[in-house]
């Protein structure tokens, strides 16, 4: 339909290149898919048909589902500076595998910016009437399909890799590195294996996290991030200096024994970069697969030593942890609440430990509770909501509760995903609709221009809000694979005047509290709903147990 433009135009070309992983790995006999062999493609097409080539855009190990690509997006940016008006590719799966991007980005975005789209390989030419050009749309939705099924295909080569002791990850842990004559196998890095083994060494000495990070430190040792040059983010605060985090990591990393734990997280699917974090059940772990850096039984004790607190209070060592702890989570962080013993005033208090370790610069908000009242307010609304379903409790009617919850709420969320398709479904076929209008003349560019822009912004908001539906589907399906029947703990513990901790971490999954002090009650697989309530702050003074203190709270 766009003959006429063909006379009398030059046409700038830029010509795109992607080349994924997936591709390299493969043995073609003529190696066609190479950056090398499309780059010859494309300039030879480009010089027989006299057109000017200004540019060259290469992603070379990018998959097509992502648009985000470095050399896709350089491409986009000087479309929109009139750079070049014709873009020229291999084949249409170069241009990329999402059906709904790649269809939108030939229906919509070149055509309204007046691009001309050339695809060798299918004869596809966006300037000109032919029939080549109607099987477009079959074949974007095939390679769509293509990276599905290889998606799946990949996931499972690489979990039976996983389970035959083969190291599959992108980077090897600190410490180690690839083997030259099998990939698949790890060695110790001599550069930074010595500095894992000081690490395990000094621990089980008896030096604690916080002195191994100073020390590290003061001899300028390369942090792991630092040695793999890895990109700053909001998560890294600092690259270039060991901290407690960092020590402790290593510390607790089964690898350093020669064991191999891998599938720890996973993709959503094979569109989306989100990941999720299995539940420990359902890692792939393999022994005895590489040389250790520590032995089990030096690695056994030192997180023995994790487990404990281990500052300089006599009290605190050995203690045994109070009945809440571990369950406080601060609502604005994320992060667990501390409980601390305050010595010099001797009693136990709840604050937030990132913003008790750098109250200046305001990383969080206090969180500050004597912890006795805290717990004595707690335990009430637990009482309460959890009394009469103790008394009543049958183990099978409520574990048979707890799976229909969890297929009620993936029923829900896979009701929340067919109203969201039905309405994206909507918006492509109006977006498709405004596109033949404004081809035809019924409305003018403007009008289509803001028709569709609006289209566009929902369309990328119900994207994002199915991806966020899946995740929750995710979420809930890996925690119903391992579901424990959990109910026979809570009935040899019932007694709740007196709880024990099983009880609490049997039954509670997290309590939340905010900066205002409203707390929230959470319960394991949503039994008994959720409870909130606000905090009663039932003394002022700095010590609330009085001048002598409280002991054993």
């Amino acid at each position: 339909m766009y003959n006429t433009y063909l006379t009398g135009v030059d046409f700038n070309v830029g010509i795109y290149i992607r080349l994924s992983q997936e591709d390299k790995d493969k043995k073609y006999e003529s190696d066609s898919e190479s950056v090398i062999n499309q780059k010859e493609l494309l300039r030879s097409f480009v010089k027989n048909n006299n057109f000017n080539l200004i540019k060259e855009y290469v992603d070379d190990g990018y998959s097509g589902t992502d648009f985000e690509r470095p050399g896709f997006q350089k491409m986009l940016e000087d479309i929109n500076n009139k750079k070049i008006n014709c873009v020229i590719v291999k084949d249409l799966s170069r241009l990329g595998r999402d059906h709904v991007m790649t269809g939108y980005y030939i229906e919509t975005f070149f055509p309204e910016n007046n691009i001309r789209f050339i695809s060798i390989l299918e004869s596809y030419d966006s300037f000109k009437n032919q029939a080549s050009n109607d099987s477009s749309t079959f074949i974007i939705a095939c390679n769509d399909y293509y990276s599905k099924q290889n998606s799946v295909k990949i996931r499972n080569v690489l979990n039976e890799k996983r389970k035959n002791g083969k190291f599959v990850g992108s980077l090897p842990c600190f410490g180690y590195m690839r083997d030259p004559e099998d990939k698949g196998h790890l060695i110790p890095n001599p550069e930074t294996a010595p500095i894992v083994k000081n690490i395990f060494k000094w621990r089980a000495d008896g030096t604690g996290p916080t002195e191994i990070a100073n020390r590290l430190n003061k001899e300028k040792v390369s942090t792991p991030s630092g040695y793999k040059k890895t990109n700053y983010s909001s998560r890294l605060i600092d690259r270039d200096n060991w901290n407690i985090s960092t020590v402790k990591k290593i510390l607790c990393n089964r690898i350093y024994t020669g064991d191999l734990v891998q599938h720890t997280q996973t993709k959503v699917n094979y569109k989306s970069k989100k990941k999720i974090t299995l539940d420990e059940k359902l890692w792939i772990i393999v022994e005895n697969t590489h040389e250790a850096l520590v032995d089990k039984d030096t690695f056994n004790y030192v997180n023995t030593l994790r487990k404990r607190n281990t500052r300089n209070y006599e009290v605190k060592i050995n203690r045994e942890k109070r009945l809440l702890e571990g369950k406080l989570f601060c609502k604005e962080c994320q992060n667990r609440l501390t409980v601390l013993y305050r010595k010099k005033l001797d009693y136990w208090s709840v604050n937030c430990n990132r913003y008790s370790r750098d109250p200046v610069r305001g990383r969080c908000y206090s969180h500050f509770y004597p912890y006795n009242y805290l717990e004595e307010q707690i335990l009430e609304q637990i009482n309460k909501s959890v009394s009469k379903l103790i008394k009543q409790l049958d183990i099978n009617e409520l574990n048979n509760e707890v799976v229909k919850n969890i297929h009620k709420e993936t029923t829900d969320i896979d009701k929340v995903i067919k109203e969201l398709q039905i309405e994206k479904d909507k918006i492509t076929n109006r977006l498709a609709t405004l596109y033949n209008d404004r081809c035809d003349g019924v409305i003018s560019t403007d009008t289509y221009k803001a028709l569709a822009s609006e289209s566009e912004s929902k369309l990328k908001q119900i994207n994002e809000s199915i991806e966020n539906e899946q995740v929750k589907k995710y979420k809930i399906k890996n925690k119903s694979s391992v579901l424990p029947d959990y109910t026979k703990k809570i009935k040899k513990l019932l007694d709740l005047n007196k709880p024990k901790k099983e009880l609490i971490d049997t039954l509670i999954d997290r309590i939340v509290i905010d900066k205002d002090r409203n707390i929230t009650i959470k319960y394991k697989y949503d039994v008994v709903p959720e409870i909130n309530f606000k905090y009663e702050n039932k003394n002022l003074a700095r010590n609330p147990y009085g001048r002598k203190g409280k002991n054993n709270v």
